[in-house]
């Protein structure tokens, strides 16, 4: 190993009485760099394997970024450099795991990977602010930090939303997919569509500020790349690595939440009870199980937790637990790269639902559908699935997101239909 041991070095430590409004501060702060990468836990302390809090990544001493050989790159790049590396993968790098092929526009192009080693560190560790800066100017940063004032919220432009696909045409691609589970191409197929603003100037930081208030997630994330943005009220973890344990949590099963304790309730234990979901989530949940057995020691996998039912401020969603123990010698990345793209993304059987995916869509997904997280100097991982996102272009100003779900022999076209708006509500609150 050479380079950089920066994220072993020395740190300094600072108590703040308000964690969530420094937060805000340290990300409106880091603008200033081209390249930030901020992971938001939002206090789900004791939910689904709880890690970091908040981590914050600014500015970059060294990166790597490419569209072919992705994975034998990045295993180089982990290979020569110490510390923390922060980024993404795109959906498309699917297209070099297997033989695939993307044939749709893609609307905001990112790199099929890009990850960077930073400049700036900032974490939350209990109730205090740790950072490890490249040049030891901790307590100035700490300081710049603090006396940042949060822009009063103007209120934004309304975004004139666009879809791909009329609700006709939805429901016709519906019905065809259910037209080939019926001739056994496929069991289940995540189906998605997107929606898009042209000409749209936002602040990225203050949308990132609103959807995490309207609908904070335990993997949320804010992404600047250059003039690109992506702005994620993630729920749903792909893939964590701590010491030899692979873990997983795919989601499938989501209901409407209700402002009436009671109702809500009875609307937890329906989607607890829904045949439906059940079926959708034990589909993805053997998928990821074959998946992880690809990189974790023979009958090692095992579901800790099936059908969990986790609340969220719109939505209940149904959770499953998959880990196992890695084999030795396993590289980090071929345990990415085994499981890539995330079953709860694609469907079952995942190669023919991937070609299906390309047919039936009428957007590339690139970096939706992807994943957003980071390698730390322990060689552990951990990397959410990016759902709930925005995408923005700056430059071009333009702005789009996705929404889908999994379709099933049982689906009804019509709930299909409506389920995505309901996913797509918090986002478009926010626009």
């Amino acid at each position: 190993m050479s380079g950089n041991s920066f994220n072993k070095g020395i740190a300094a430590s600072f108590f703040v009485h308000n964690l969530q409004l420094f937060k805000k501060k340290a990300i409106q702060w880091a603008q200033q760099f081209e390249q930030v990468c901020a992971l938001d836990n939002n206090f789900y302390n004791n939910h689904l394997h709880h890690r970091e809090e908040f981590l914050l990544a600014a500015g970059k001493k060294t990166e790597v970024k490419t569209n072919t050989n992705c994975f034998s790159t990045l295993e180089k790049y982990i290979h020569e450099h110490e510390g923390y590396k922060f980024g993404f993968i795109t959906y498309d790098v699917k297209n070099e795991i297997e033989k695939l092929k993307s044939t749709n526009e893609l609307s905001i192009e990112f790199p099929s990977i890009y990850f960077f080693i930073p400049e700036i560190l900032i974490r939350i560790d209990g109730k205090n602010i740790v950072i490890q800066s490249e040049n030891n100017n901790e307590e100035s940063i700490f300081d710049a930090i603090n006396n940042i004032e949060i822009p009063f919220q103007i209120k934004q432009k309304k975004a004139v939303i666009q879809s791909r696909l009329t609700k006709e045409k939805y429901i016709a691609k519906i019905n065809e997919i259910k037209e080939y589970i019926k001739e056994g191409e496929v069991y289940e197929l995540n189906f998605c569509q997107e929606f898009y603003c042209e000409n749209y100037s936002a602040d990225p930081v203050q949308l990132f500020q609103s959807l995490n208030e309207k609908s904070p997630a335990p993997f949320s994330c804010f992404i600047k790349y250059g003039s690109k943005f992506l702005i994620s009220a993630s729920p749903e973890r792909f893939l964590m690595k701590t010491n030899t344990t692979l873990l997983s949590q795919p989601i499938k099963g989501t209901i409407k939440r209700s402002e009436n304790k009671t109702e809500d309730e009875k609307l937890k234990n329906d989607l607890l009870t829904s045949a439906k979901d059940r079926a959708e989530n034990v589909m993805i949940v053997d998928l990821v199980r074959n998946d992880l057995s690809r990189s974790c020691k023979a009958g090692s996998v095992e579901v800790e937790e099936l059908f969990g039912i986790y609340s969220y401020p719109k939505v209940h969603q149904m959770i499953s637990t998959v880990c196992g123990e890695l084999k030795d010698e396993l590289r980090i990345t071929d345990a990415l790269k085994n499981a890539f793209p995330m079953g709860s993304m694609t469907g079952a059987p995942k190669i023919r639902a991937m070609q299906l995916i390309d047919e039936l869509e009428n957007f590339r997904r690139g970096l939706y559908s992807g994943c957003v997280g980071y390698f730390s100097p322990e060689n552990d991982l951990d990397f959410n699935v990016v759902i709930r996102s925005i995408q923005y272009d700056a430059e071009k100003k333009f702005l789009s997101f996705a929404t889908g779900g999994a379709i099933t022999i049982d689906s009804e076209p019509e709930e299909e239909y409506q389920e995505c708006l309901l996913k797509a509500e918090a986002i478009k609150s926010v626009l």
